[in-house]
């Protein structure tokens, strides 16, 4: 019994001799740029502090100072991997706080080592100490906007006037694709409609009088949305639709004091939508409108706008979709007449 127990406890040599044969441990640290520097998750920081060696390829990395501060000791190298699992033999933990573009040389060098079969690997954690929030991707448009303004010939002598044209044209796409259902397609046009907003806010902080910035426009929207959605913001009671929209109209009508339910309606729209939408507002307000008693053709477009409004149904949308059934009833007919 004493000799089978003897020999099942390693005696301290042994202890020694495994410790020091043990491959030890690789922490790959990521951080995200879009996160303040010194915001790191708790496991992060509890690895920082647990860790034999930090080590850091870039001396310029936003997260040293704050390392630092925090009474890590941070070494500025670029191991290869040879050199990091080197660095690990005996059981020791090193820390590898990556570089922006992570470390691809350094995991593929790792790989590689592993793959051989013939080297003892280290245990090799990916720790991610800061994620993206939802919307974080926003920031690295605003940065590339920025650097576009000011070096590219073309952007930076753009105006609002110049680009109002792109934005018609933009949300006309957005449209189309909205209609075909194309999903790849509707993911890049609103990619191309978000770019046009960002262009003008980045020509308004330029202003000399009136500058504003992105975030006063995402500011502005987000305190309407507030305001208006007391029932979600606030105590207000709306469940359904039509209780949702009597909220928003009667808030922004109290936000704008119009002295005309049809101010704020742009005339430069298409024309089945502008009168759609002049039928919406005399509806919604509980006018009864008779139209106009003029004949021609405009005043039967009108008549036949107001109908569809009537009846929830987009004259715009309708119109184009049989102009698209027309379009394909050309395109057959075309092809027929191609037929030998």
């Amino acid at each position: 019994m004493n000799a089978n127990s003897s020999a099942a406890t390693p005696g301290p040599e042994q202890a020694a001799s495994a410790a020091a044969a043990a491959p030890g441990r690789i922490v790959l640290l990521t951080t995200s740029h879009r996160v303040a520097p010194g915001l790191l998750s708790w496991p992060a920081w509890q690895a920082l502090h647990a860790a034999d060696q930090v080590l850091c390829a870039d001396g310029a990395h936003p997260q040293l100072p704050y390392l630092r501060e925090a009474g890590i000791t941070v070494d500025q190298a670029s191991p290869t991997a040879q050199e990091l699992v080197g660095a690990c033999a005996g059981g020791r933990t090193v820390v590898v706080v990556a570089t922006g573009e992570g470390e691809p040389a350094l995991t593929d060098g790792l790989a590689r080592l592993a793959g051989t079969g013939r080297v003892a690997m280290p245990e090799l954690e990916l720790l991610p100490a800061s994620y993206d929030l939802p919307g974080a991707r926003l920031l690295d448009l605003v940065q590339v906007m920025d650097r576009i303004r000011a070096e590219c010939p073309w952007s930076s002598q753009q105006t609002h006037k110049g680009l109002a044209k792109y934005g018609i044209e933009e949300a006309y796409e957005l449209v189309e694709a909205i209609e075909e259902g194309d999903r790849d397609e509707l993911r890049e046009e609103l990619g191309d409609v978000l770019l046009q907003v960002v262009f003008h806010a980045r020509i308004a902080e330029e202003d000399l009088d009136a500058p504003f910035s992105i975030d006063d426009v995402a500011g502005g929207i987000v305190t309407k949305l507030i305001h208006r959605h007391p029932h979600v913001f606030a105590d207000a009671t709306a469940t359904t639709p039509e209780e949702v929209k009597e909220h928003w109209l009667r808030t922004k009508a109290v936000e704008k004091q119009r002295s005309s339910i049809t101010e704020g309606i742009p005339l430069g729209q298409p024309g089945l939508a502008l009168a759609a939408k002049l039928a919406s507002r005399a509806r919604t307000a509980g006018l009864d409108i008779p139209l106009p008693p003029v004949e021609g053709i405009g005043y039967d477009l009108l008549a036949l706008a107001v109908r569809a409004e009537s009846q929830g149904v987009d004259p715009e949308a309708a119109l184009r979709a049989a102009a698209r059934a027309y379009r394909d009833a050309i395109r057959e007919a075309e092809s027929q007449d191609r037929r030998p």
